[in-house]
Parts: C-alpha cells; structure tokens; sequence
C-alpha cells in the first residue's frame, strides 16, 4: 500500500490537517511568555503585512543585514517557536528583540511593545488563498468562492478575523501599541518606516531610511523571496501535517491594494459585506472598512 502523501482536496481535510500544525505546549508556551519592555510582538491577522513589518523591523535594527536563512529564524513567531526548536528566551541578532504573532489582544503576552495592522478583510481572503494553495491544499480542487466561506468567512471562532479586530482597535491609541493600516503603508512607505523606527526607538538616519525603504519594497522582497517562504516551518511540519514536500508558501506575492474586486465573486464579496456590519458596524460603529481606516487617519493625525 502506498504512504506516499497529498495534499487536500476538500476543505474538511485541510481543517484536519491543519489541526496538527501547532502543539498544545507549543501554544501555551506561547502564552505564558513573559516579554521585556523593550521587546516587539508584531501581531497583525494572517496575511495582513504581518512579514512586511518583520522586514522593516529587522532592517531597522540591523541595518539591513539580510544574512538570514529565513525571517522566522531572528524574528521568532510565538506561537510556532516551540515546535521549530526555537528558545523564546534566546538573545537575538540585534536589539530590539523582536517576535510575530497573529494572538488577540486579550491573548498576547502583556508587557511588551506591539505593532498591529489591519487590512481590508476581502484582501486579506484573497491572499490567504493564494497563501495556502499549493501548500495546505490542490488549487484546482478548491476554488476562491469555496475557501473565503469554510475557512475565512466565518462569524465565530477564536482565529476570525472579526474578532481579531475587534480585540485591538479599543488599544490603536494605547502607549504600547503601534495601530497602522496595509492600505497607507502601500501608500507611503517611506512614513511607515519612520514611524516604526521611532515606536522601537532606532535612530534612523537617511542612509538607514533609504535602506529599509528599498530593502522593505515589493521588488525587494520578491526578489528575496527565499527569506520569506516559510521554509522552516515547511520542513519541520509538513510531515506532521500530513503534506507532502517541496509546497509553494511565498509570502510576498502582488501586495496589491484591492485585488478583491477583480478575483473575489460577487457573491462572497456580499457576505463579507455582511458580516461586517453582523460583526464589526454593530460593535465598533464603523459600516465599512473604509470608514474605520478614515477613522484611524483621523485618529493619527
């Protein structure tokens, strides 16, 4: 009989198989983790620029150096380091000590300075798609339409997007907390950068900014792309997973702004629509994504 592995072809096998991707000590580890003042947890939702500000952060505080395997090996992610092998106590490359995240607020280790981003939710469905296909799943066996409703158009559960959000937006104005948005990083990266560097406390001289802002570009990254894969995790936990080898995982893909209206179906574009205003207009007030973004532009300047 053959032991040879696949990859899913329903959604049902990838929630199994994706059920073994982190341990239980693995995830409290995570969340017993006592930070230092110092240190940066950048915590964005999945898929929404959460490996763009490692990119910038680790640039920041090493000026630019790009001797790394992959991102995950100087910014540990919390709630993966222990199945990687990885002790979240080490020292790390540079100062700030730095670690990613996709932890809710009330989840995240307090005590620490954290970065979040929010993103357009049907973006964040498109790239998570594009994430996952190849990897976690045959693309031609599941369809955009499909995957945006098992795995991202869901109300409830601990990993929704809905609550994600939620959790963080009473913190944007919090000492501690950095509250950007994808939408005005694409927009002007250069202020981005800025901004992180004085919320971690790196002296950025314009040498540094030019730096990080070309080495922190969609070109950069692209054709970097090796540093941002997800090799690691691949190669400790595929097996376990139940995958087989050799899966496309790249992270840095278009990072377009808006790609939704031309790939999500009218119909799931709709019921994002409603569970925005189900999940996120009857709590925070906002009827729109856009209207929280203005609110947040509003709230920064």
């Amino acid at each position: 009989m053959s032991t040879s592995l696949t990859r899913p072809t329903t959604m049902v096998e990838v929630r199994s198989r994706q059920s073994r991707m982190m341990t239980k000590e693995g995830i409290q580890r995570a969340l017993a983790f006592q930070p230092q003042p110092t240190d940066v947890i950048i915590t964005p939702y999945a898929k929404s620029g959460t490996t763009w500000v490692q990119q910038i952060v680790h640039g920041l505080r090493t000026r630019g150096d790009m001797n790394f395997d992959e991102i995950t090996s100087v910014i540990p992610w919390l709630e993966m380091a222990h199945d990687l092998g990885m002790n979240l106590e080490h020292p790390q490359v540079a100062q700030p000590r730095a670690f990613k995240s996709h932890l809710r607020w009330e989840l995240v280790p307090k005590g620490a300075r954290d970065i979040y981003v929010m993103r357009d939710p049907k973006d964040v469905a498109v790239s998570m798609y594009h994430f996952m296909a190849g990897w976690w799943f045959e693309p031609a066996a599941i369809p955009l339409a499909l995957f945006a409703r098992e795995q991202f158009l869901q109300p409830q559960g601990p990993n929704a997007y809905w609550a994600h959000i939620r959790s963080w937006w009473p913190h944007r104005d919090d000492a501690n907390v950095l509250f950007l948005c994808y939408e005005d990083m694409k927009q002007d990266l250069r202020l981005t950068v800025q901004r992180i560097a004085a919320f971690i406390g790196c002296a950025l001289d314009d040498e540094l900014l030019a730096l990080v802002v070309r080495q922190s570009s969609l070109e950069f990254m692209r054709t970097h792309q090796q540093h941002f894969d997800d090799h690691l995790i691949r190669e400790a936990r595929d097996a376990v997973c139940g995958l087989p080898p050799g899966g496309d995982s790249s992270k840095v893909r278009t990072g377009n702004v808006g790609d939704h209206a031309r790939e999500l179906p009218p119909e799931t574009s709709a019921e994002c629509d409603r569970l925005w205003r189900e999940e996120i207009e009857s709590t925070l007030g906002f009827p729109s994504y856009e209207a929280l973004r203005v609110a947040l532009s509003r709230d920064a300047g």
